[in-house]
């Protein structure tokens, strides 16, 4: 283990470089694009063995990813935004097909307005795709998931894609010390891809398949059950993450100060780490506050969190996202979660960070301050008198 002061995306870089995928298909975008090329120069002085093929565009980069892993291959591609959007079409055949490709997609907002400051609407809004998604908090954890999406999608269980996502530029571009493991460390925790679930001359199937209406629901469910499945295997690759690597996560949510608290923002990725801070800051002033991270989209974490808010007074959820002409895709999913377990605590929704927008800690304060008084409603961060039109 080694210390090295890493963007997001260089963390991410090395983190599949130790994973040792076969196969990356790269087409760049911003924010994401160092990250393939920081692959791409690990290839060209062979401290990775692995094919790097600069493809025409996103469409071609999940397509490529595909037809690598029906061969057998570890696979690794990246994109954001549009592009995510660009690759739609192909991220049901992947998980359709049980590829188990991994994906680092750097969140970015999406057009119209043109813009490439960082939401999470782009991946959000692909919820249903079929893919495990993730969302990491830091460059530290940006790495691990590189090391951790391949033991999960890869499992004989799960057989599922998975979808790291970074927040772009606050957490793809900003530089965090990070610690960095030995090629023999990440060995250990990672065997070599193994799968019967591909092409073989010597047992031919077919990969491209069809399934009319009386066949077509049972794919469905073992689908539906590979990414159910999920839930079991993060939480054994965890703890041999752990044993390895002296690092130990949550699970699908992170809870910070809640156990006990009166009011809790519910959130994900790289703002949560000033929710914290806004949480010590209250805590100090005898604020009863406190913080679930949702770490998982996919597989939603709908009993971690009923659990997690179940004594609370109030909660909100704090997402970069919004369902046109609904409410936020996290706070939908989070009411769902707590109508399941029968969960009675007032929740309300804040939209912030949109188009990059900045979310301060005043704004965190007032938050916390809103749900002791009026916690109903969809609420837009940083709308004034001057920004309706």
């Amino acid at each position: 283990m080694s210390k090295h002061f890493l963007s997001g995306n260089d963390a991410f870089a090395y983190g599949i470089r130790l994973a040792r995928p076969k196969v990356i298909s790269a087409y760049p975008i911003t924010p994401q694009t160092i990250v393939v090329e920081r692959l791409s120069e690990m290839v060209e002085d062979k401290s990775l063995d692995s094919q790097f093929i600069h493809v025409e565009s996103e469409h071609s980069a999940m397509s490529c990813a595909m037809g690598a892993s029906s061969v057998g291959a570890r696979t690794f591609t990246a994109t954001s935004s549009q592009g995510l959007l660009y690759m739609a079409e192909c991220l049901t055949y992947a998980s359709g097909g049980r590829f188990p490709i991994v994906m680092m997609n750097a969140n970015r907002s999406t057009a119209l307005p043109w813009n490439i400051y960082g939401d999470q609407r782009d991946s959000l809004s692909l919820l249903d795709s079929g893919w495990i998604q993730a969302y990491a908090e830091n460059a530290q954890e940006a790495l691990d998931l590189a090391l951790l999406s391949y033991y999960v999608a890869e499992h004989k269980e799960v057989k599922t894609p998975f979808m790291a996502n970074l927040d772009g530029f606050v957490l793809t571009h900003t530089y965090e010390v990070v610690d960095v493991p030995t090629q023999e460390q990440a060995d250990e925790f990672l065997p070599p891809y193994e799968t019967d679930n591909k092409m073989d001359l010597q047992n031919p199937r077919n990969l491209a398949f069809s399934a009319g209406p009386a066949t077509n629901t049972a794919f469905k469910y073992k689908e539906h059950n590979g990414l159910l499945n999920a839930k079991k295997i993060i939480s054994e690759a965890e703890t041999r993450f752990n044993e390895i690597f002296g690092r130990q996560y949550t699970g699908l949510i992170e809870k910070y100060k809640s156990d006990d608290a009166d009011y809790i923002i519910i959130t994900l990725g790289s703002i949560s780490g000033l929710v914290k801070q806004t949480v010590d800051e209250l805590r100090e002033q005898g604020e009863k506050v406190g913080l679930v991270r949702i770490r998982y989209m996919r597989p939603f974490p709908n009993e971690e969190i009923s659990q997690a808010v179940q004594n609370a007074k109030a909660a909100a959820v704090l997402e970069k996202d919004i369902s046109f002409g609904n409410e936020g895709t996290v706070y939908t999913n989070v009411n769902s979660a707590l109508k399941k377990f029968g969960v009675e605590v007032p929740a309300s929704n804040y939209i912030g960070g949109l188009g990059g927008r900045n979310i301060s800690e005043e704004e965190i304060k007032t938050i916390f301050s809103s749900l002791k008084t009026n916690p109903s409603g969809v609420n837009f961060l940083g709308i004034g008198v001057n920004d309706s039109e």
